[in-house]
Order: structure tokens, then C-alpha cells, then sequence
């Protein structure tokens, strides 16, 4: 064995600072180096709202990423008209005034048509959630990155929490027949305004917040935003008492989140892989909240504010379907990738729709079993 004190003296310190950090590290007293980490990343986000439930919804997304991010990514959710107004959020993130968006593609309608195929589109027997099936596994998000390609925008889009039917809307009087509405002045977004133009409405496209005080003004007779608790919270009941669920102008819409794609594609994978997967985790948690708020606020409309409400006509909603084939075939006859989306739509339609149709039953039946 050797003579540690005829060792070299820089060895026996050498030896000697290796023994002092293996038991102050057993000891749990020792701190290690500092080592260098990445910068956290911040990302400013404007919602297309300024409050209600879709803000919630949009603060419900926000947490969630922020919760699995940790210190690594962290989003800023600013309210509406924050940096910009609605109608240029989709520019602001192309260009980096905004990191990202949340918000529904109807309010980029006028860049292209093709826009209002993602969620205000025409009905094959299909609801929100078998669109959202569509986008993941029927091809829509690869349609929808070649339509950003063909636009030439810079962005990277998640879609999630798939909307109940929106209702037909608050009217001055009981709608029984579509004669009705021939020349009432109404609001709503996306391709829903080209289809009631062809019912012989005059359509005006407004944000939410001004859609109340247009109809107490008399700037339009009758209008839908989205859901009774949203239109409750914009008083929709203190202009109107005359309120129609179930359409077919908007039957099925989901959000849009949208991040500028230089800045996404910069990001780490795993925390891009967040910001993807807390899109689709939302989706659920979106219906299971938001339809129990739509129902209680439903119910306070109409038992305790005095609102009547009615279920839309079929032969209503009849004439809605054969002015959405006119719209499809006009727009697909000029524009030849809004035909190339449509007939991908039609042929996941057909085949999902199809089994469900068969397989699911009556729920209304069991419904009024149970409670007439």
C-alpha cells in the first residue's frame, strides 16, 4: 500500500476534495454546478373575446399548457381588441405583432371561403365532434396546413372543443314558416351569411359585442351569436322574446388556436407536442363544461326572464339544406380546392355517419320515457 504522505501534494489535495464532495453529496449538502438551461419561452396570445364563457374556454387551454410546461413555456392570454382589432388577429400572428390567437376560422372568412368549411361548413348529417374526427383522421389538417401554403401565411393552427349546434337565433315574432324570413335584416359570420342571403335575408356580419345594441337600434331585425349563456350575458332577452334553437346555418363550430409557425417551429419538440395535445385535451373538457352552462342558462331564459323557446321548424331547416347545396355547388364551381375539401368532408361523412346512424339509438325516445 502506498504512502499517502509521500504523494505529490496535488494529488493528496486532489484526493482530498474528492472525498470531501462524495459525503457532502451522500449528505444532501452540496449544491451541483450551475448548469445552463434554455430561456422560458413567453408567448402572447389574443382571444377573440372579452370576456363571458368562450374567454373561459380560452383561459381553460392557457392553463392547461402553462400546468405542463412548467418553468419552460408560459402563455399570456390578452382579451379582445388587447393589440389588435378581430378582424386582423390572424395577420398580427403571421407577421409576430401576436404570438398566437384564439379565436374561430368564420372570422378569417374573407381570405378564403375554404375558411368556413373548418366549423361553420354545410351539414352531412355530421355534429362538431365527427368534424373534429374529420380534422385528425380524415384529412382536414392536411387540407387545412395547404390552404395556409396556398395563402401563404405563416402559421400553425390547433382546432378543439367541438360546439353544440348554434341556435337559429332571437326573431320579433314565432318563425313557423321560412316565408318568415325573407327579407329580415340578420346576423352571422362565415358562409351561414351566404346561405341566408340565398333564403332571402339581408345579412350583416358584426362582432358579438355589438350584435344586442344593433337589434335594440334597429339596425337588424333578428340575430344568433353562438349559445344561450353567451347571449344571455349580452341581454339578447332584453331586446327579444322570441328565441330558436336548432339550425343548420352554423350546426357544427370549433375554435381555432393559432401560433405564428417561426416561432412554434423554433420551439423544443416536446414542448410543441404540449401545445398540440392540450388542443385536443381540451375538447373534452370544453362539451362536459359548457353544455351544463348552456342548459342552466337556457333554463333561467325561459322560466325566469320570460323568454319563449321554440325548436326551429323542419321545414325550416329543409330550406337551409337545399341553400347550402346551391352555396356548395356555386363555390365549388369557381374555386377548385373549396371542391377539393368538400368532396373530402363528403366521403368521411358518408362512411362514419353511416355507423353511427345505424348503431345509435333513439336518445330522444329514452329521453321522454323518462321525462315526457
Amino acid at each position: 500500500m502506498k504512502d499517502l504522505a509521500k504523494e505529490p501534494a496535488t494529488r493528496r489535495k486532489f484526493l482530498k476534495g474528492s472525498a470531501v464532495a462524495a459525503a457532502a453529496t451522500a449528505g444532501g449538502v452540496i449544491t451541483a454546478p450551475g448548469i445552463a438551461r434554455a430561456a422560458p419561452v413567453t408567448l402572447k396570445m389574443q382571444a377573440a373575446w372579452g370576456g363571458g364563457i368562450f374567454l373561459e374556454n380560452a383561459k381553460s387551454y392557457v392553463d392547461r399548457v402553462n400546468a405542463m410546461a412548467g418553468d419552460a413555456l408560459k402563455i399570456d392570454l390578452l382579451p379582445v381588441d388587447s393589440v389588435v382589432k378581430t378582424s386582423q388577429m390572424q395577420d398580427a400572428v403571421h407577421r409576430g405583432v401576436l404570438d398566437a390567437a384564439h379565436y374561430v376560422p368564420a372570422y378569417w372568412y374573407s381570405k378564403s371561403p375554404v375558411a368556413s368549411l373548418f366549423g361553420t361548413g354545410p351539414c352531412y348529417g355530421w355534429s362538431s365532434q365527427e368534424v373534429l374526427g374529420w380534422v385528425y383522421y380524415g384529412g382536414g389538417q392536411e387540407l387545412f396546413d395547404e390552404l395556409m401554403g396556398s395563402l401563404g401565411l405563416n402559421l400553425v393552427s390547433f382546432f378543439n372543443s367541438p360546439m353544440p349546434a348554434q341556435p337559429m337565433g332571437w326573431f320579433k315574432e314565432e318563425i313557423k314558416d321560412a316565408s318568415q324570413m325573407k327579407g329580415l335584416k340578420y346576423r352571422t359570420v362565415g358562409l351561414a351569411a351566404d346561405v341566408l342571403l340565398e333564403m332571402g335575408m339581408s345579412v350583416v356580419q358584426l362582432p358579438g359585442g355589438e350584435i344586442q345594441p344593433a337589434m335594440k337600434s334597429g339596425l337588424i331585425d333578428a340575430a344568433e351569436f353562438n349559445n344561450p349563456t353567451s347571449d344571455r350575458d349580452f341581454g339578447m332577452q332584453d331586446v327579444s322574446k322570441h328565441y330558436h334553437l336548432a339550425s343548420f346555418h352554423q350546426s357544427q363550430e370549433f375554435f381555432e388556436v393559432t401560433f405564428n409557425k417561426k416561432k412554434y417551429d423554433r420551439l423544443p419538440a416536446e414542448l410543441q407536442a404540449i401545445l398540440k395535445y392540450a388542443s385536443e385535451a381540451e375538447n373534452s373538457n370544453f362539451y362536459w363544461h359548457n353544455t351544463k352552462r348552456y342548459a342552466g342558462d337556457l333554463t333561467t331564459l325561459r322560466d325566469e326572464q320570460g323568454v319563449n323557446v321554440y325548436r326551429t321548424p323542419d321545414s325550416v331547416m329543409q330550406e337551409q339544406l337545399k341553400a347550402w347545396d346551391i352555396v356548395v355547388e356555386r363555390m365549388s364551381g369557381g374555386d377548385e380546392f373549396f371542391a377539393k375539401v368538400i368532396e373530402s368532408q363528403r366521403i368521411y361523412a358518408e362512411e362514419v355517419m353511416g355507423y353511427l346512424n345505424l348503431n345509435q339509438p333513439d336518445y330522444k325516445l329514452a329521453y321522454d320515457h323518462h321525462f315526457g
